[in-house]
């Protein structure tokens, strides 16, 4: 049989990984982007120096070759369902015994003025760290349009090059959609800290040009002029799935698929970002444009596809990131919004970059999530207690063990759970813990 999987992602990647694990079937990944897969995550990192390209690829050249997972480079244009093939921007039509789409996204455009010219562009794909490369050298100022993580990243991109940036968030305070106002006034502080010019509630209204077609300025929703070399839009991404429109697979705002991860025409599956379940599981979003979602759907979907029919079934809401220099870790659910019926502990350090947020149902005192500012909790240990829907005073005298800073950092858990101590005229206290081998038994205790 042979699989055809467009897209070499970590999605892609892992369903070709896997498929090959559990079968002899002909494996081809099709990519416009590279034949060589890489970390995506690690872009920023090649722009500001910290690592070279090719130590961004996910396995070299002959791991391919060992395991027999063929690649092609180029466009897919269009899929024919009912003939089973692809038709490729080289002339090339390719056929297919299964069909795994696993084409990620593309950044999002609104149709503003000058969005299409030179020196606009996002930052998702390989070119588009050419591009930002490409610009950079006598780059005077760049405009950042859009207040997410891939936002924030491209400004700490410029600002390691010592660029000037403007950085333009619509909302009244950066990402507050997603995080909490305490953690959202955090991260405004800590722009401004680096230089970086934050303008908050404003919007992009129009790309300026000159006469050879690049951007040399941007005009705000307050007709306010920003000259500029180069505009990053960073508008959030929607699935790269333009192709398929005459495809006949259905598709919404990403392609529809069932748990299975199977779309609406037979032996075409797709996974990753530009999925989109029918049914999620409760409290998930039926897009989650995240790094191990794909990685889990990737396997999932191989082991469908080599007969061990499989539910995709994500585990616990994760995500990590890092704002400049204070990293961010969220485990469960912390809404922008604390909802009614949840209570929200919450601890700040007087230096304003590092905080413990533990939101709890107010009633049963179940924990349902953690928020990290600046500090590390083991991934395991927050897992075990949300899944054990653990009592909050049971996970406050236990904190330290979810700790996961080095041995001689300063731990601040003492300092939440007087804080809770005060609020609630209670006497806990947190028990010590420097010894991986405590965290190992309590992960093991069923």
């Amino acid at each position: 049989m042979r699989i055809v999987i467009i897209g070499n992602g970590i999605a892609g990647t892992n369903a070709a990984r896997h498929i090959r694990k559990n079968s002899e079937h002909e494996i081809i990944m099709v990519s416009e982007e590279t034949l060589r897969p890489f970390s995506r995550t690690a872009l920023m990192y090649v722009y500001m120096g910290h690592v070279k390209q090719e130590n961004t690829e996910m396995y070299e050249d002959w791991f391919w070759e060992k395991n027999r997972i063929n690649r092609v480079q180029s466009k897919v244009l269009s899929v024919d369902t009912a003939g089973k093939s692809l038709q490729l921007s080289n002339g090339n039509t390719l056929t297919y015994d299964a069909l795994v789409i696993a084409t990620g996204s593309k950044s999002n455009k609104f149709g503003w003025p000058g969005q299409d010219a030179k020196g606009v562009q996002g930052l998702y794909h390989l070119q588009d760290l050419e591009g930002m490369e490409r610009y950079s050298p006598g780059l005077q100022h760049a405009v950042i349009v859009g207040g997410g993580l891939i936002g924030i990243e491209m400004a700490e991109m410029f600002h390691s090059r010592h660029i000037p940036v403007t950085f333009l968030v619509r909302e009244k305070s950066f990402w507050d959609l997603v995080l909490p106002a305490e953690e959202s006034a955090m991260i405004n502080r800590h722009i401004h800290e680096h230089g970086i010019d934050l303008r908050l509630e404003t919007e992009l209204k129009e790309i300026q040009t000159d006469a050879d077609g690049r951007a040399n300025a941007v005009i705000t929703n307050k007709d306010e002029k920003i000259a500029c070399g180069f505009v990053g839009l960073t508008v959030g991404v929607s699935p790269n799935i333009d192709f398929l429109k005459d495809s006949g697979i259905e598709i919404q705002r990403g392609v529809l698929v069932d748990e299975h991860l199977r779309t609406s025409v037979p032996d075409v599956y797709a996974i990753g970002d530009c999925a989109q379940l029918r049914q999620p599981q409760p409290g998930r979003r039926p897009i989650e444009a995240i790094w191990y979602t794909g990685r889990m759907m990737g396997q999932t979907v191989a082991r469908t596809i080599c007969g061990q029919t499989t539910e995709y079934i994500p585990r616990l809401w994760f995500n990590s990131a890092k704002f400049l220099d204070i990293e961010y870790q969220v485990y469960g659910d912390i809404p922008g919004r604390t909802p009614e019926g949840i209570t929200s502990l919450y601890w700040e350090h007087p230096n304003g970059k590092k905080a413990i947020r533990i939101n709890y149902e107010t009633e049963s005192k179940t924990v349902t999530g953690f928020n990290l500012m600046g500090i590390r909790y083991r991934h395991e240990v927050c897992e075990k207690w949300l899944l054990g829907k653990t009592k909050l005073e049971e996970v406050l005298q236990n904190l330290s063990l979810a700790n996961f800073d080095p041995e001689f950092f300063d731990a601040y858990e003492s300092a939440l759970v007087q804080q809770y101590n005060q609020l609630n005229n209670t006497n806990l206290t947190v028990k010590s813990k420097r010894n991986l081998n405590l965290v190992t038994r309590f992960l093991q205790r069923s």
